[in-house]
């Protein structure tokens, strides 16, 4: 594959050209952390000899009551960076990332997700799928305004240092299901942030509605787009392809594979090579820079079909895709499907029985793949370990250590202990700021305000880029909370999202304009080493930002 090099553009130049003032604001006092469960381990996946049963310590009950309102900041419509002190505010005229926002997005949810629970009846959330409304623009016009604070020499008002990320290893999901102005605005956020990445789910079914050849529906033809979009942004792209059209599965229940493992191999090979003379790159696969197949087929909703619902069945799946992907370049990373991590049920299989089948069923045999893993972590910070009695926290499936850990041993067993485990999916929720209560199943979303939030997030990624052999993480979600009706519905999505509905770093659901939570801020400051800023959209209580090591 003759791959055109992408612009590398250091962090200090992307800002140059901004002119933009970096805007004081006045928050009021957040909520005060729930007591964390934090038992600090050896920031490491690997280990070279058998590793013993972990020695569960004993935790103290939290005293502190997990807060059931969180007061919202009173804001204009003007939207501003993150503030310089609690106190002071000083409004400019710095415009929104999306330009002027005014309208609410085109995309309206298509289902109602489920909370995740783990064990018997567990479905754990969807994390795709927003569909538009109305019609799909023909082409690519332009790209929206980008706002960039202001380096600030100040000292800052978090005392901790946080950690210097690096932005090659960190990307962002994307649903490419969206209107033009709503992934201009998407894209301008995650430009914005100067992380490499972004991961879009390719949905089959909807780029070939009629038969195994089709290549030139309207959504295919915007999917081209967004994805040349993308690359000439300078953003490293990786699609995960997945849900087969209803002609190649001989059924419309739920989602599923292909009765034929092959019909996904021809998609991927007519993904990879369809010629399109408006496009900057010769064939399409130039736009892309990884391939996971398939989503999650440890669970049922996921894996309706003919083919076994099981490790081995996902496997006659993985084959020939596999081989259609080095029949186009030797070197592109093919990433196993992320695994839901969950228990046993009528609805799904454990993730880790799961790898094994797949071990089982012939995956050791391939040496130049990535182990795919979504290791979220319910209220438990990175570092904790199972097991608590917080609730949601009584099983080792609730830790992102304890999956992260049992993945890579599960490899090892199996000869893979040089193959590099890339996290296609990870995020913490938080109801913080939200209306009512989180959905029925989802309560743990009350454990972690927005500064654990960030906090659990940032410790994560730093974990990862010191244990060695993993690849990029892929955050989820960047903005599920501003799609159609999700925020003011309660979806449990929305507690993922950087970006919400409101103004100023305030929550309002009903709201058409667009604002960041402080993980988006903490992450944009993490990345941006040669920055400083003051304050985060306000600052965590005592200046400790929950979750990080001293």
């Amino acid at each position: 594959m003759n791959k055109s090099t992408k612009p590398q553009w250091s962090r200090l130049s992307k800002l140059t050209g901004f002119s933009l003032a970096l805007a004081l604001l006045l928050m009021v006092a957040s909520c005060a952390p729930s007591t964390p469960f934090a038992i600090y381990v050896t920031a490491t996946f690997f280990p070279t000899t058998e590793t013993p049963a972990a020695v569960q310590t004993a935790t103290p009950a939290p005293t502190t009551a997990v807060p059931t309102e969180t007061p919202t900041v009173t804001t204009t419509d003007t939207h501003v960076p993150p503030t310089a002190t609690e106190t002071t505010l000083l409004m400019t005229n710095t415009p929104s990332v999306s330009g002027d926002m005014t309208n609410a997005t085109s995309i309206a949810p298509t289902f109602t997700a489920r909370g995740p629970i783990v064990g018997e009846g567990y479905i754990p959330p969807i994390t795709s799928e927003p569909s538009p409304t109305g019609e799909a623009t023909s082409e690519v016009t332009g790209e929206l305004p980008t706002a960039t604070p202001t380096p600030t020499l100040g000292a800052p008002l978090v005392s901790q240092s946080l950690p210097n990320l690096d932005p090659s290893q960190i990307g962002i999901q994307l649903d490419i299901n969206l209107s033009q102005n709503d992934w201009f605005d998407a894209m301008g956020r995650i430009e914005q942030l100067g992380i490499d990445w972004v991961k879009v789910q390719i949905p089959w079914r909807d780029m070939q509605q009629i038969n195994r050849d089709e290549r030139d529906n309207e959504f295919f033809r915007r999917a081209e787009q967004y994805l040349e979009d993308a690359n000439r942004r300078g953003l490293n792209v990786l699609i995960s392809v997945v849900k087969a059209p209803d002609w190649a599965r001989g059924t419309t229940v739920e989602s599923g594979p292909p009765n034929d493992p092959n019909d996904l191999a021809n998609f991927i090979t007519i993904l990879l090579q369809e010629i399109n003379p408006g496009l900057q790159r010769d064939v399409l696969g130039e736009y892309i820079d990884a391939i996971e197949i398939w989503n999650e087929p440890n669970l049922i909703r996921e894996w309706t079909g003919n083919l076994a619902f099981s490790g081995a069945g996902y496997m006659q799946l993985f084959a020939p895709s596999y081989q259609a992907i080095r029949a186009y370049s030797s070197t592109m990373p093919i990433i196993t499907a992320g695994l839901a991590p969950t228990g046993n049920s009528a609805g799904s299989i454990d993730d880790r029985e799961f790898l094994r089948q797949m071990y089982g069923a012939g995956l050791g045999a391939y040496s130049d793949v990535i182990v795919g893993v979504h290791p979220y972590s319910w209220g438990n910070s990175p570092d904790s370990v199972c097991c608590g009695t917080q609730g949601w926290d009584n099983d080792p499936h609730f830790f992102f250590a304890d999956t992260m850990r049992e993945t890579r041993e599960i490899m090892n067993a199996n000869g893979h202990a040089n193959v590099p485990i890339w996290i296609t999916e990870l995020g913490w929720a938080s109801w913080d700021g939200f209306p009512n209560e989180p959905p029925i199943g989802s309560e743990w979303m009350r454990f972690n305000d927005r500064w654990e939030q960030a906090g659990f997030t940032l410790r994560a990624l730093q974990i990862t880029e010191t244990s060695g052999n993993v690849g990029p993480v892929f955050l989820w979600n960047l903005n599920f909370a501003v799609l159609g009706d999700l925020a003011r519905n309660g979806d449990e999505r929305i507690a993922y999202s950087m970006i919400v509905p409101g103004s100023s770093c305030g929550i309002d659901v009903d709201s058409t304009n667009r604002t960041e939570r402080p993980l988006f801020w903490l992450l944009y400051d993490a990345v941006q080493h040669d920055i400083n800023l003051p304050d985060h959209c306000g600052v965590p209580p005592n200046g400790v930002l929950p979750g990080l090591v001293p």
